[in-house]
């Protein structure tokens, strides 16, 4: 009979077992050491998510993840919303299929810096509905961080569905407390009720938060220079400090930035000099900062 030790699989090498007493590990199966060797390699994750829908988050996510890569950093793109996946069109990849194999997924690259894996690039179908519960989304999830061919990477952005569910939950809890949270809202009072939950969400998760986005803030007039409050501004960033986390800036309503997720170029390269960009690269100033600390 082995005398190893029942939960870390020790053979006489266990300081608890010597003591008679079990150590309280837990041996890792295959599948948890897979996953552990495929997040190892990722210096940064970063997790895009709002209480809310409809503010842009995925919008917020895709530019965040173009302006690393533009910044010359190896960037991967996850998709973790079942239900509505839209990165493939803000990044003119609809249509495109992942090659899958035993225990194997290739990311779709959009650049030398760019790996990008979503739902949409499994679908036969894209008008198909996925009706799913939960316990499936956690696997593919799952599927998605253990068995996507990610290399090393300086930056995840994983970009969430709304609310506190199955999805952002489960992401949580595989990244880990390494994971860091960009919150996304709009200066409506109805947006910031919902994003104050994402924030205490975050929080109890262990989730260190870089810092709130408010999106669709004002407008910048492309001819004068004008800023004009279309909407009120400025609540999400109330909100920040009210709730004692960063504030990372305001994104104003752009035309042309809905126009370039419908079309899907890369609006931060095409349009580098806007208001909007300028934006934008405050946004992932602190993350290159991380970047930095991490090398």
């Amino acid at each position: 009979m082995s005398n190893a030790c029942s939960s870390c699989g020790e053979n006489g090498n266990c300081s608890s077992q010597k003591e008679g007493k079990d150590c309280g590990k837990k041996a890792q199966s295959p599948e948890d050491l897979k996953l552990a060797e495929n997040l190892d390699r990722i210096k940064n994750k970063i997790v895009v998510m709002s209480g809310k829908g409809g503010v842009g988050k995925s919008t917020v996510a895709v530019n965040i993840a173009l302006a690393l890569a533009l910044a010359g950093k190896k960037v991967g793109l996850l998709d973790v919303d079942v239900h509505g996946p839209s990165v493939p069109r803000l990044l003119s990849l609809s249509g495109q299929q992942a090659h899958i194999e035993k225990d194997y997924i290739e990311p779709i690259p959009w650049s030398k810096n760019l790996w990008v894996m979503s739902l949409g690039f499994l679908m036969p179908n894209r008008d198909e509905a996925v009706i799913w519960r939960g316990p499936v989304k956690t696997g593919l999830i799952r599927q998605f961080l253990q068995n996507v061919a990610w290399g090393e990477l300086d930056f995840l952005i994983v970009d969430c569905p709304p609310g506190t569910g199955d999805e952002p939950l489960t992401i949580m809890q595989l990244l880990g407390t390494e994971a860091k949270s960009v919150i996304v809202t709009t200066p409506q009072m109805l947006a910031i009720d919902d994003v104050r939950r994402s924030i205490t969400f975050c929080k109890r998760t262990g989730s260190q938060i870089l810092g709130v986005v408010e999106n669709m803030s004002g407008f910048v007039c492309p001819d004068c220079g004008k800023r004009h409050e279309i909407f009120k501004s400025g609540a999400g960033e109330q909100m920040a400090q009210d709730m004692s986390v960063p504030f990372l800036g305001r994104i104003p309503v752009d035309p042309e930035l809905a126009r370039a997720g419908d079309e899907g170029f890369a609006y931060v390269k095409v349009y580098p000099d806007s208001e909007t960009s300028r934006v934008m690269r405050e946004i992932v100033q602190p993350m290159l900062d991380l970047q930095a600390v991490t090398t």
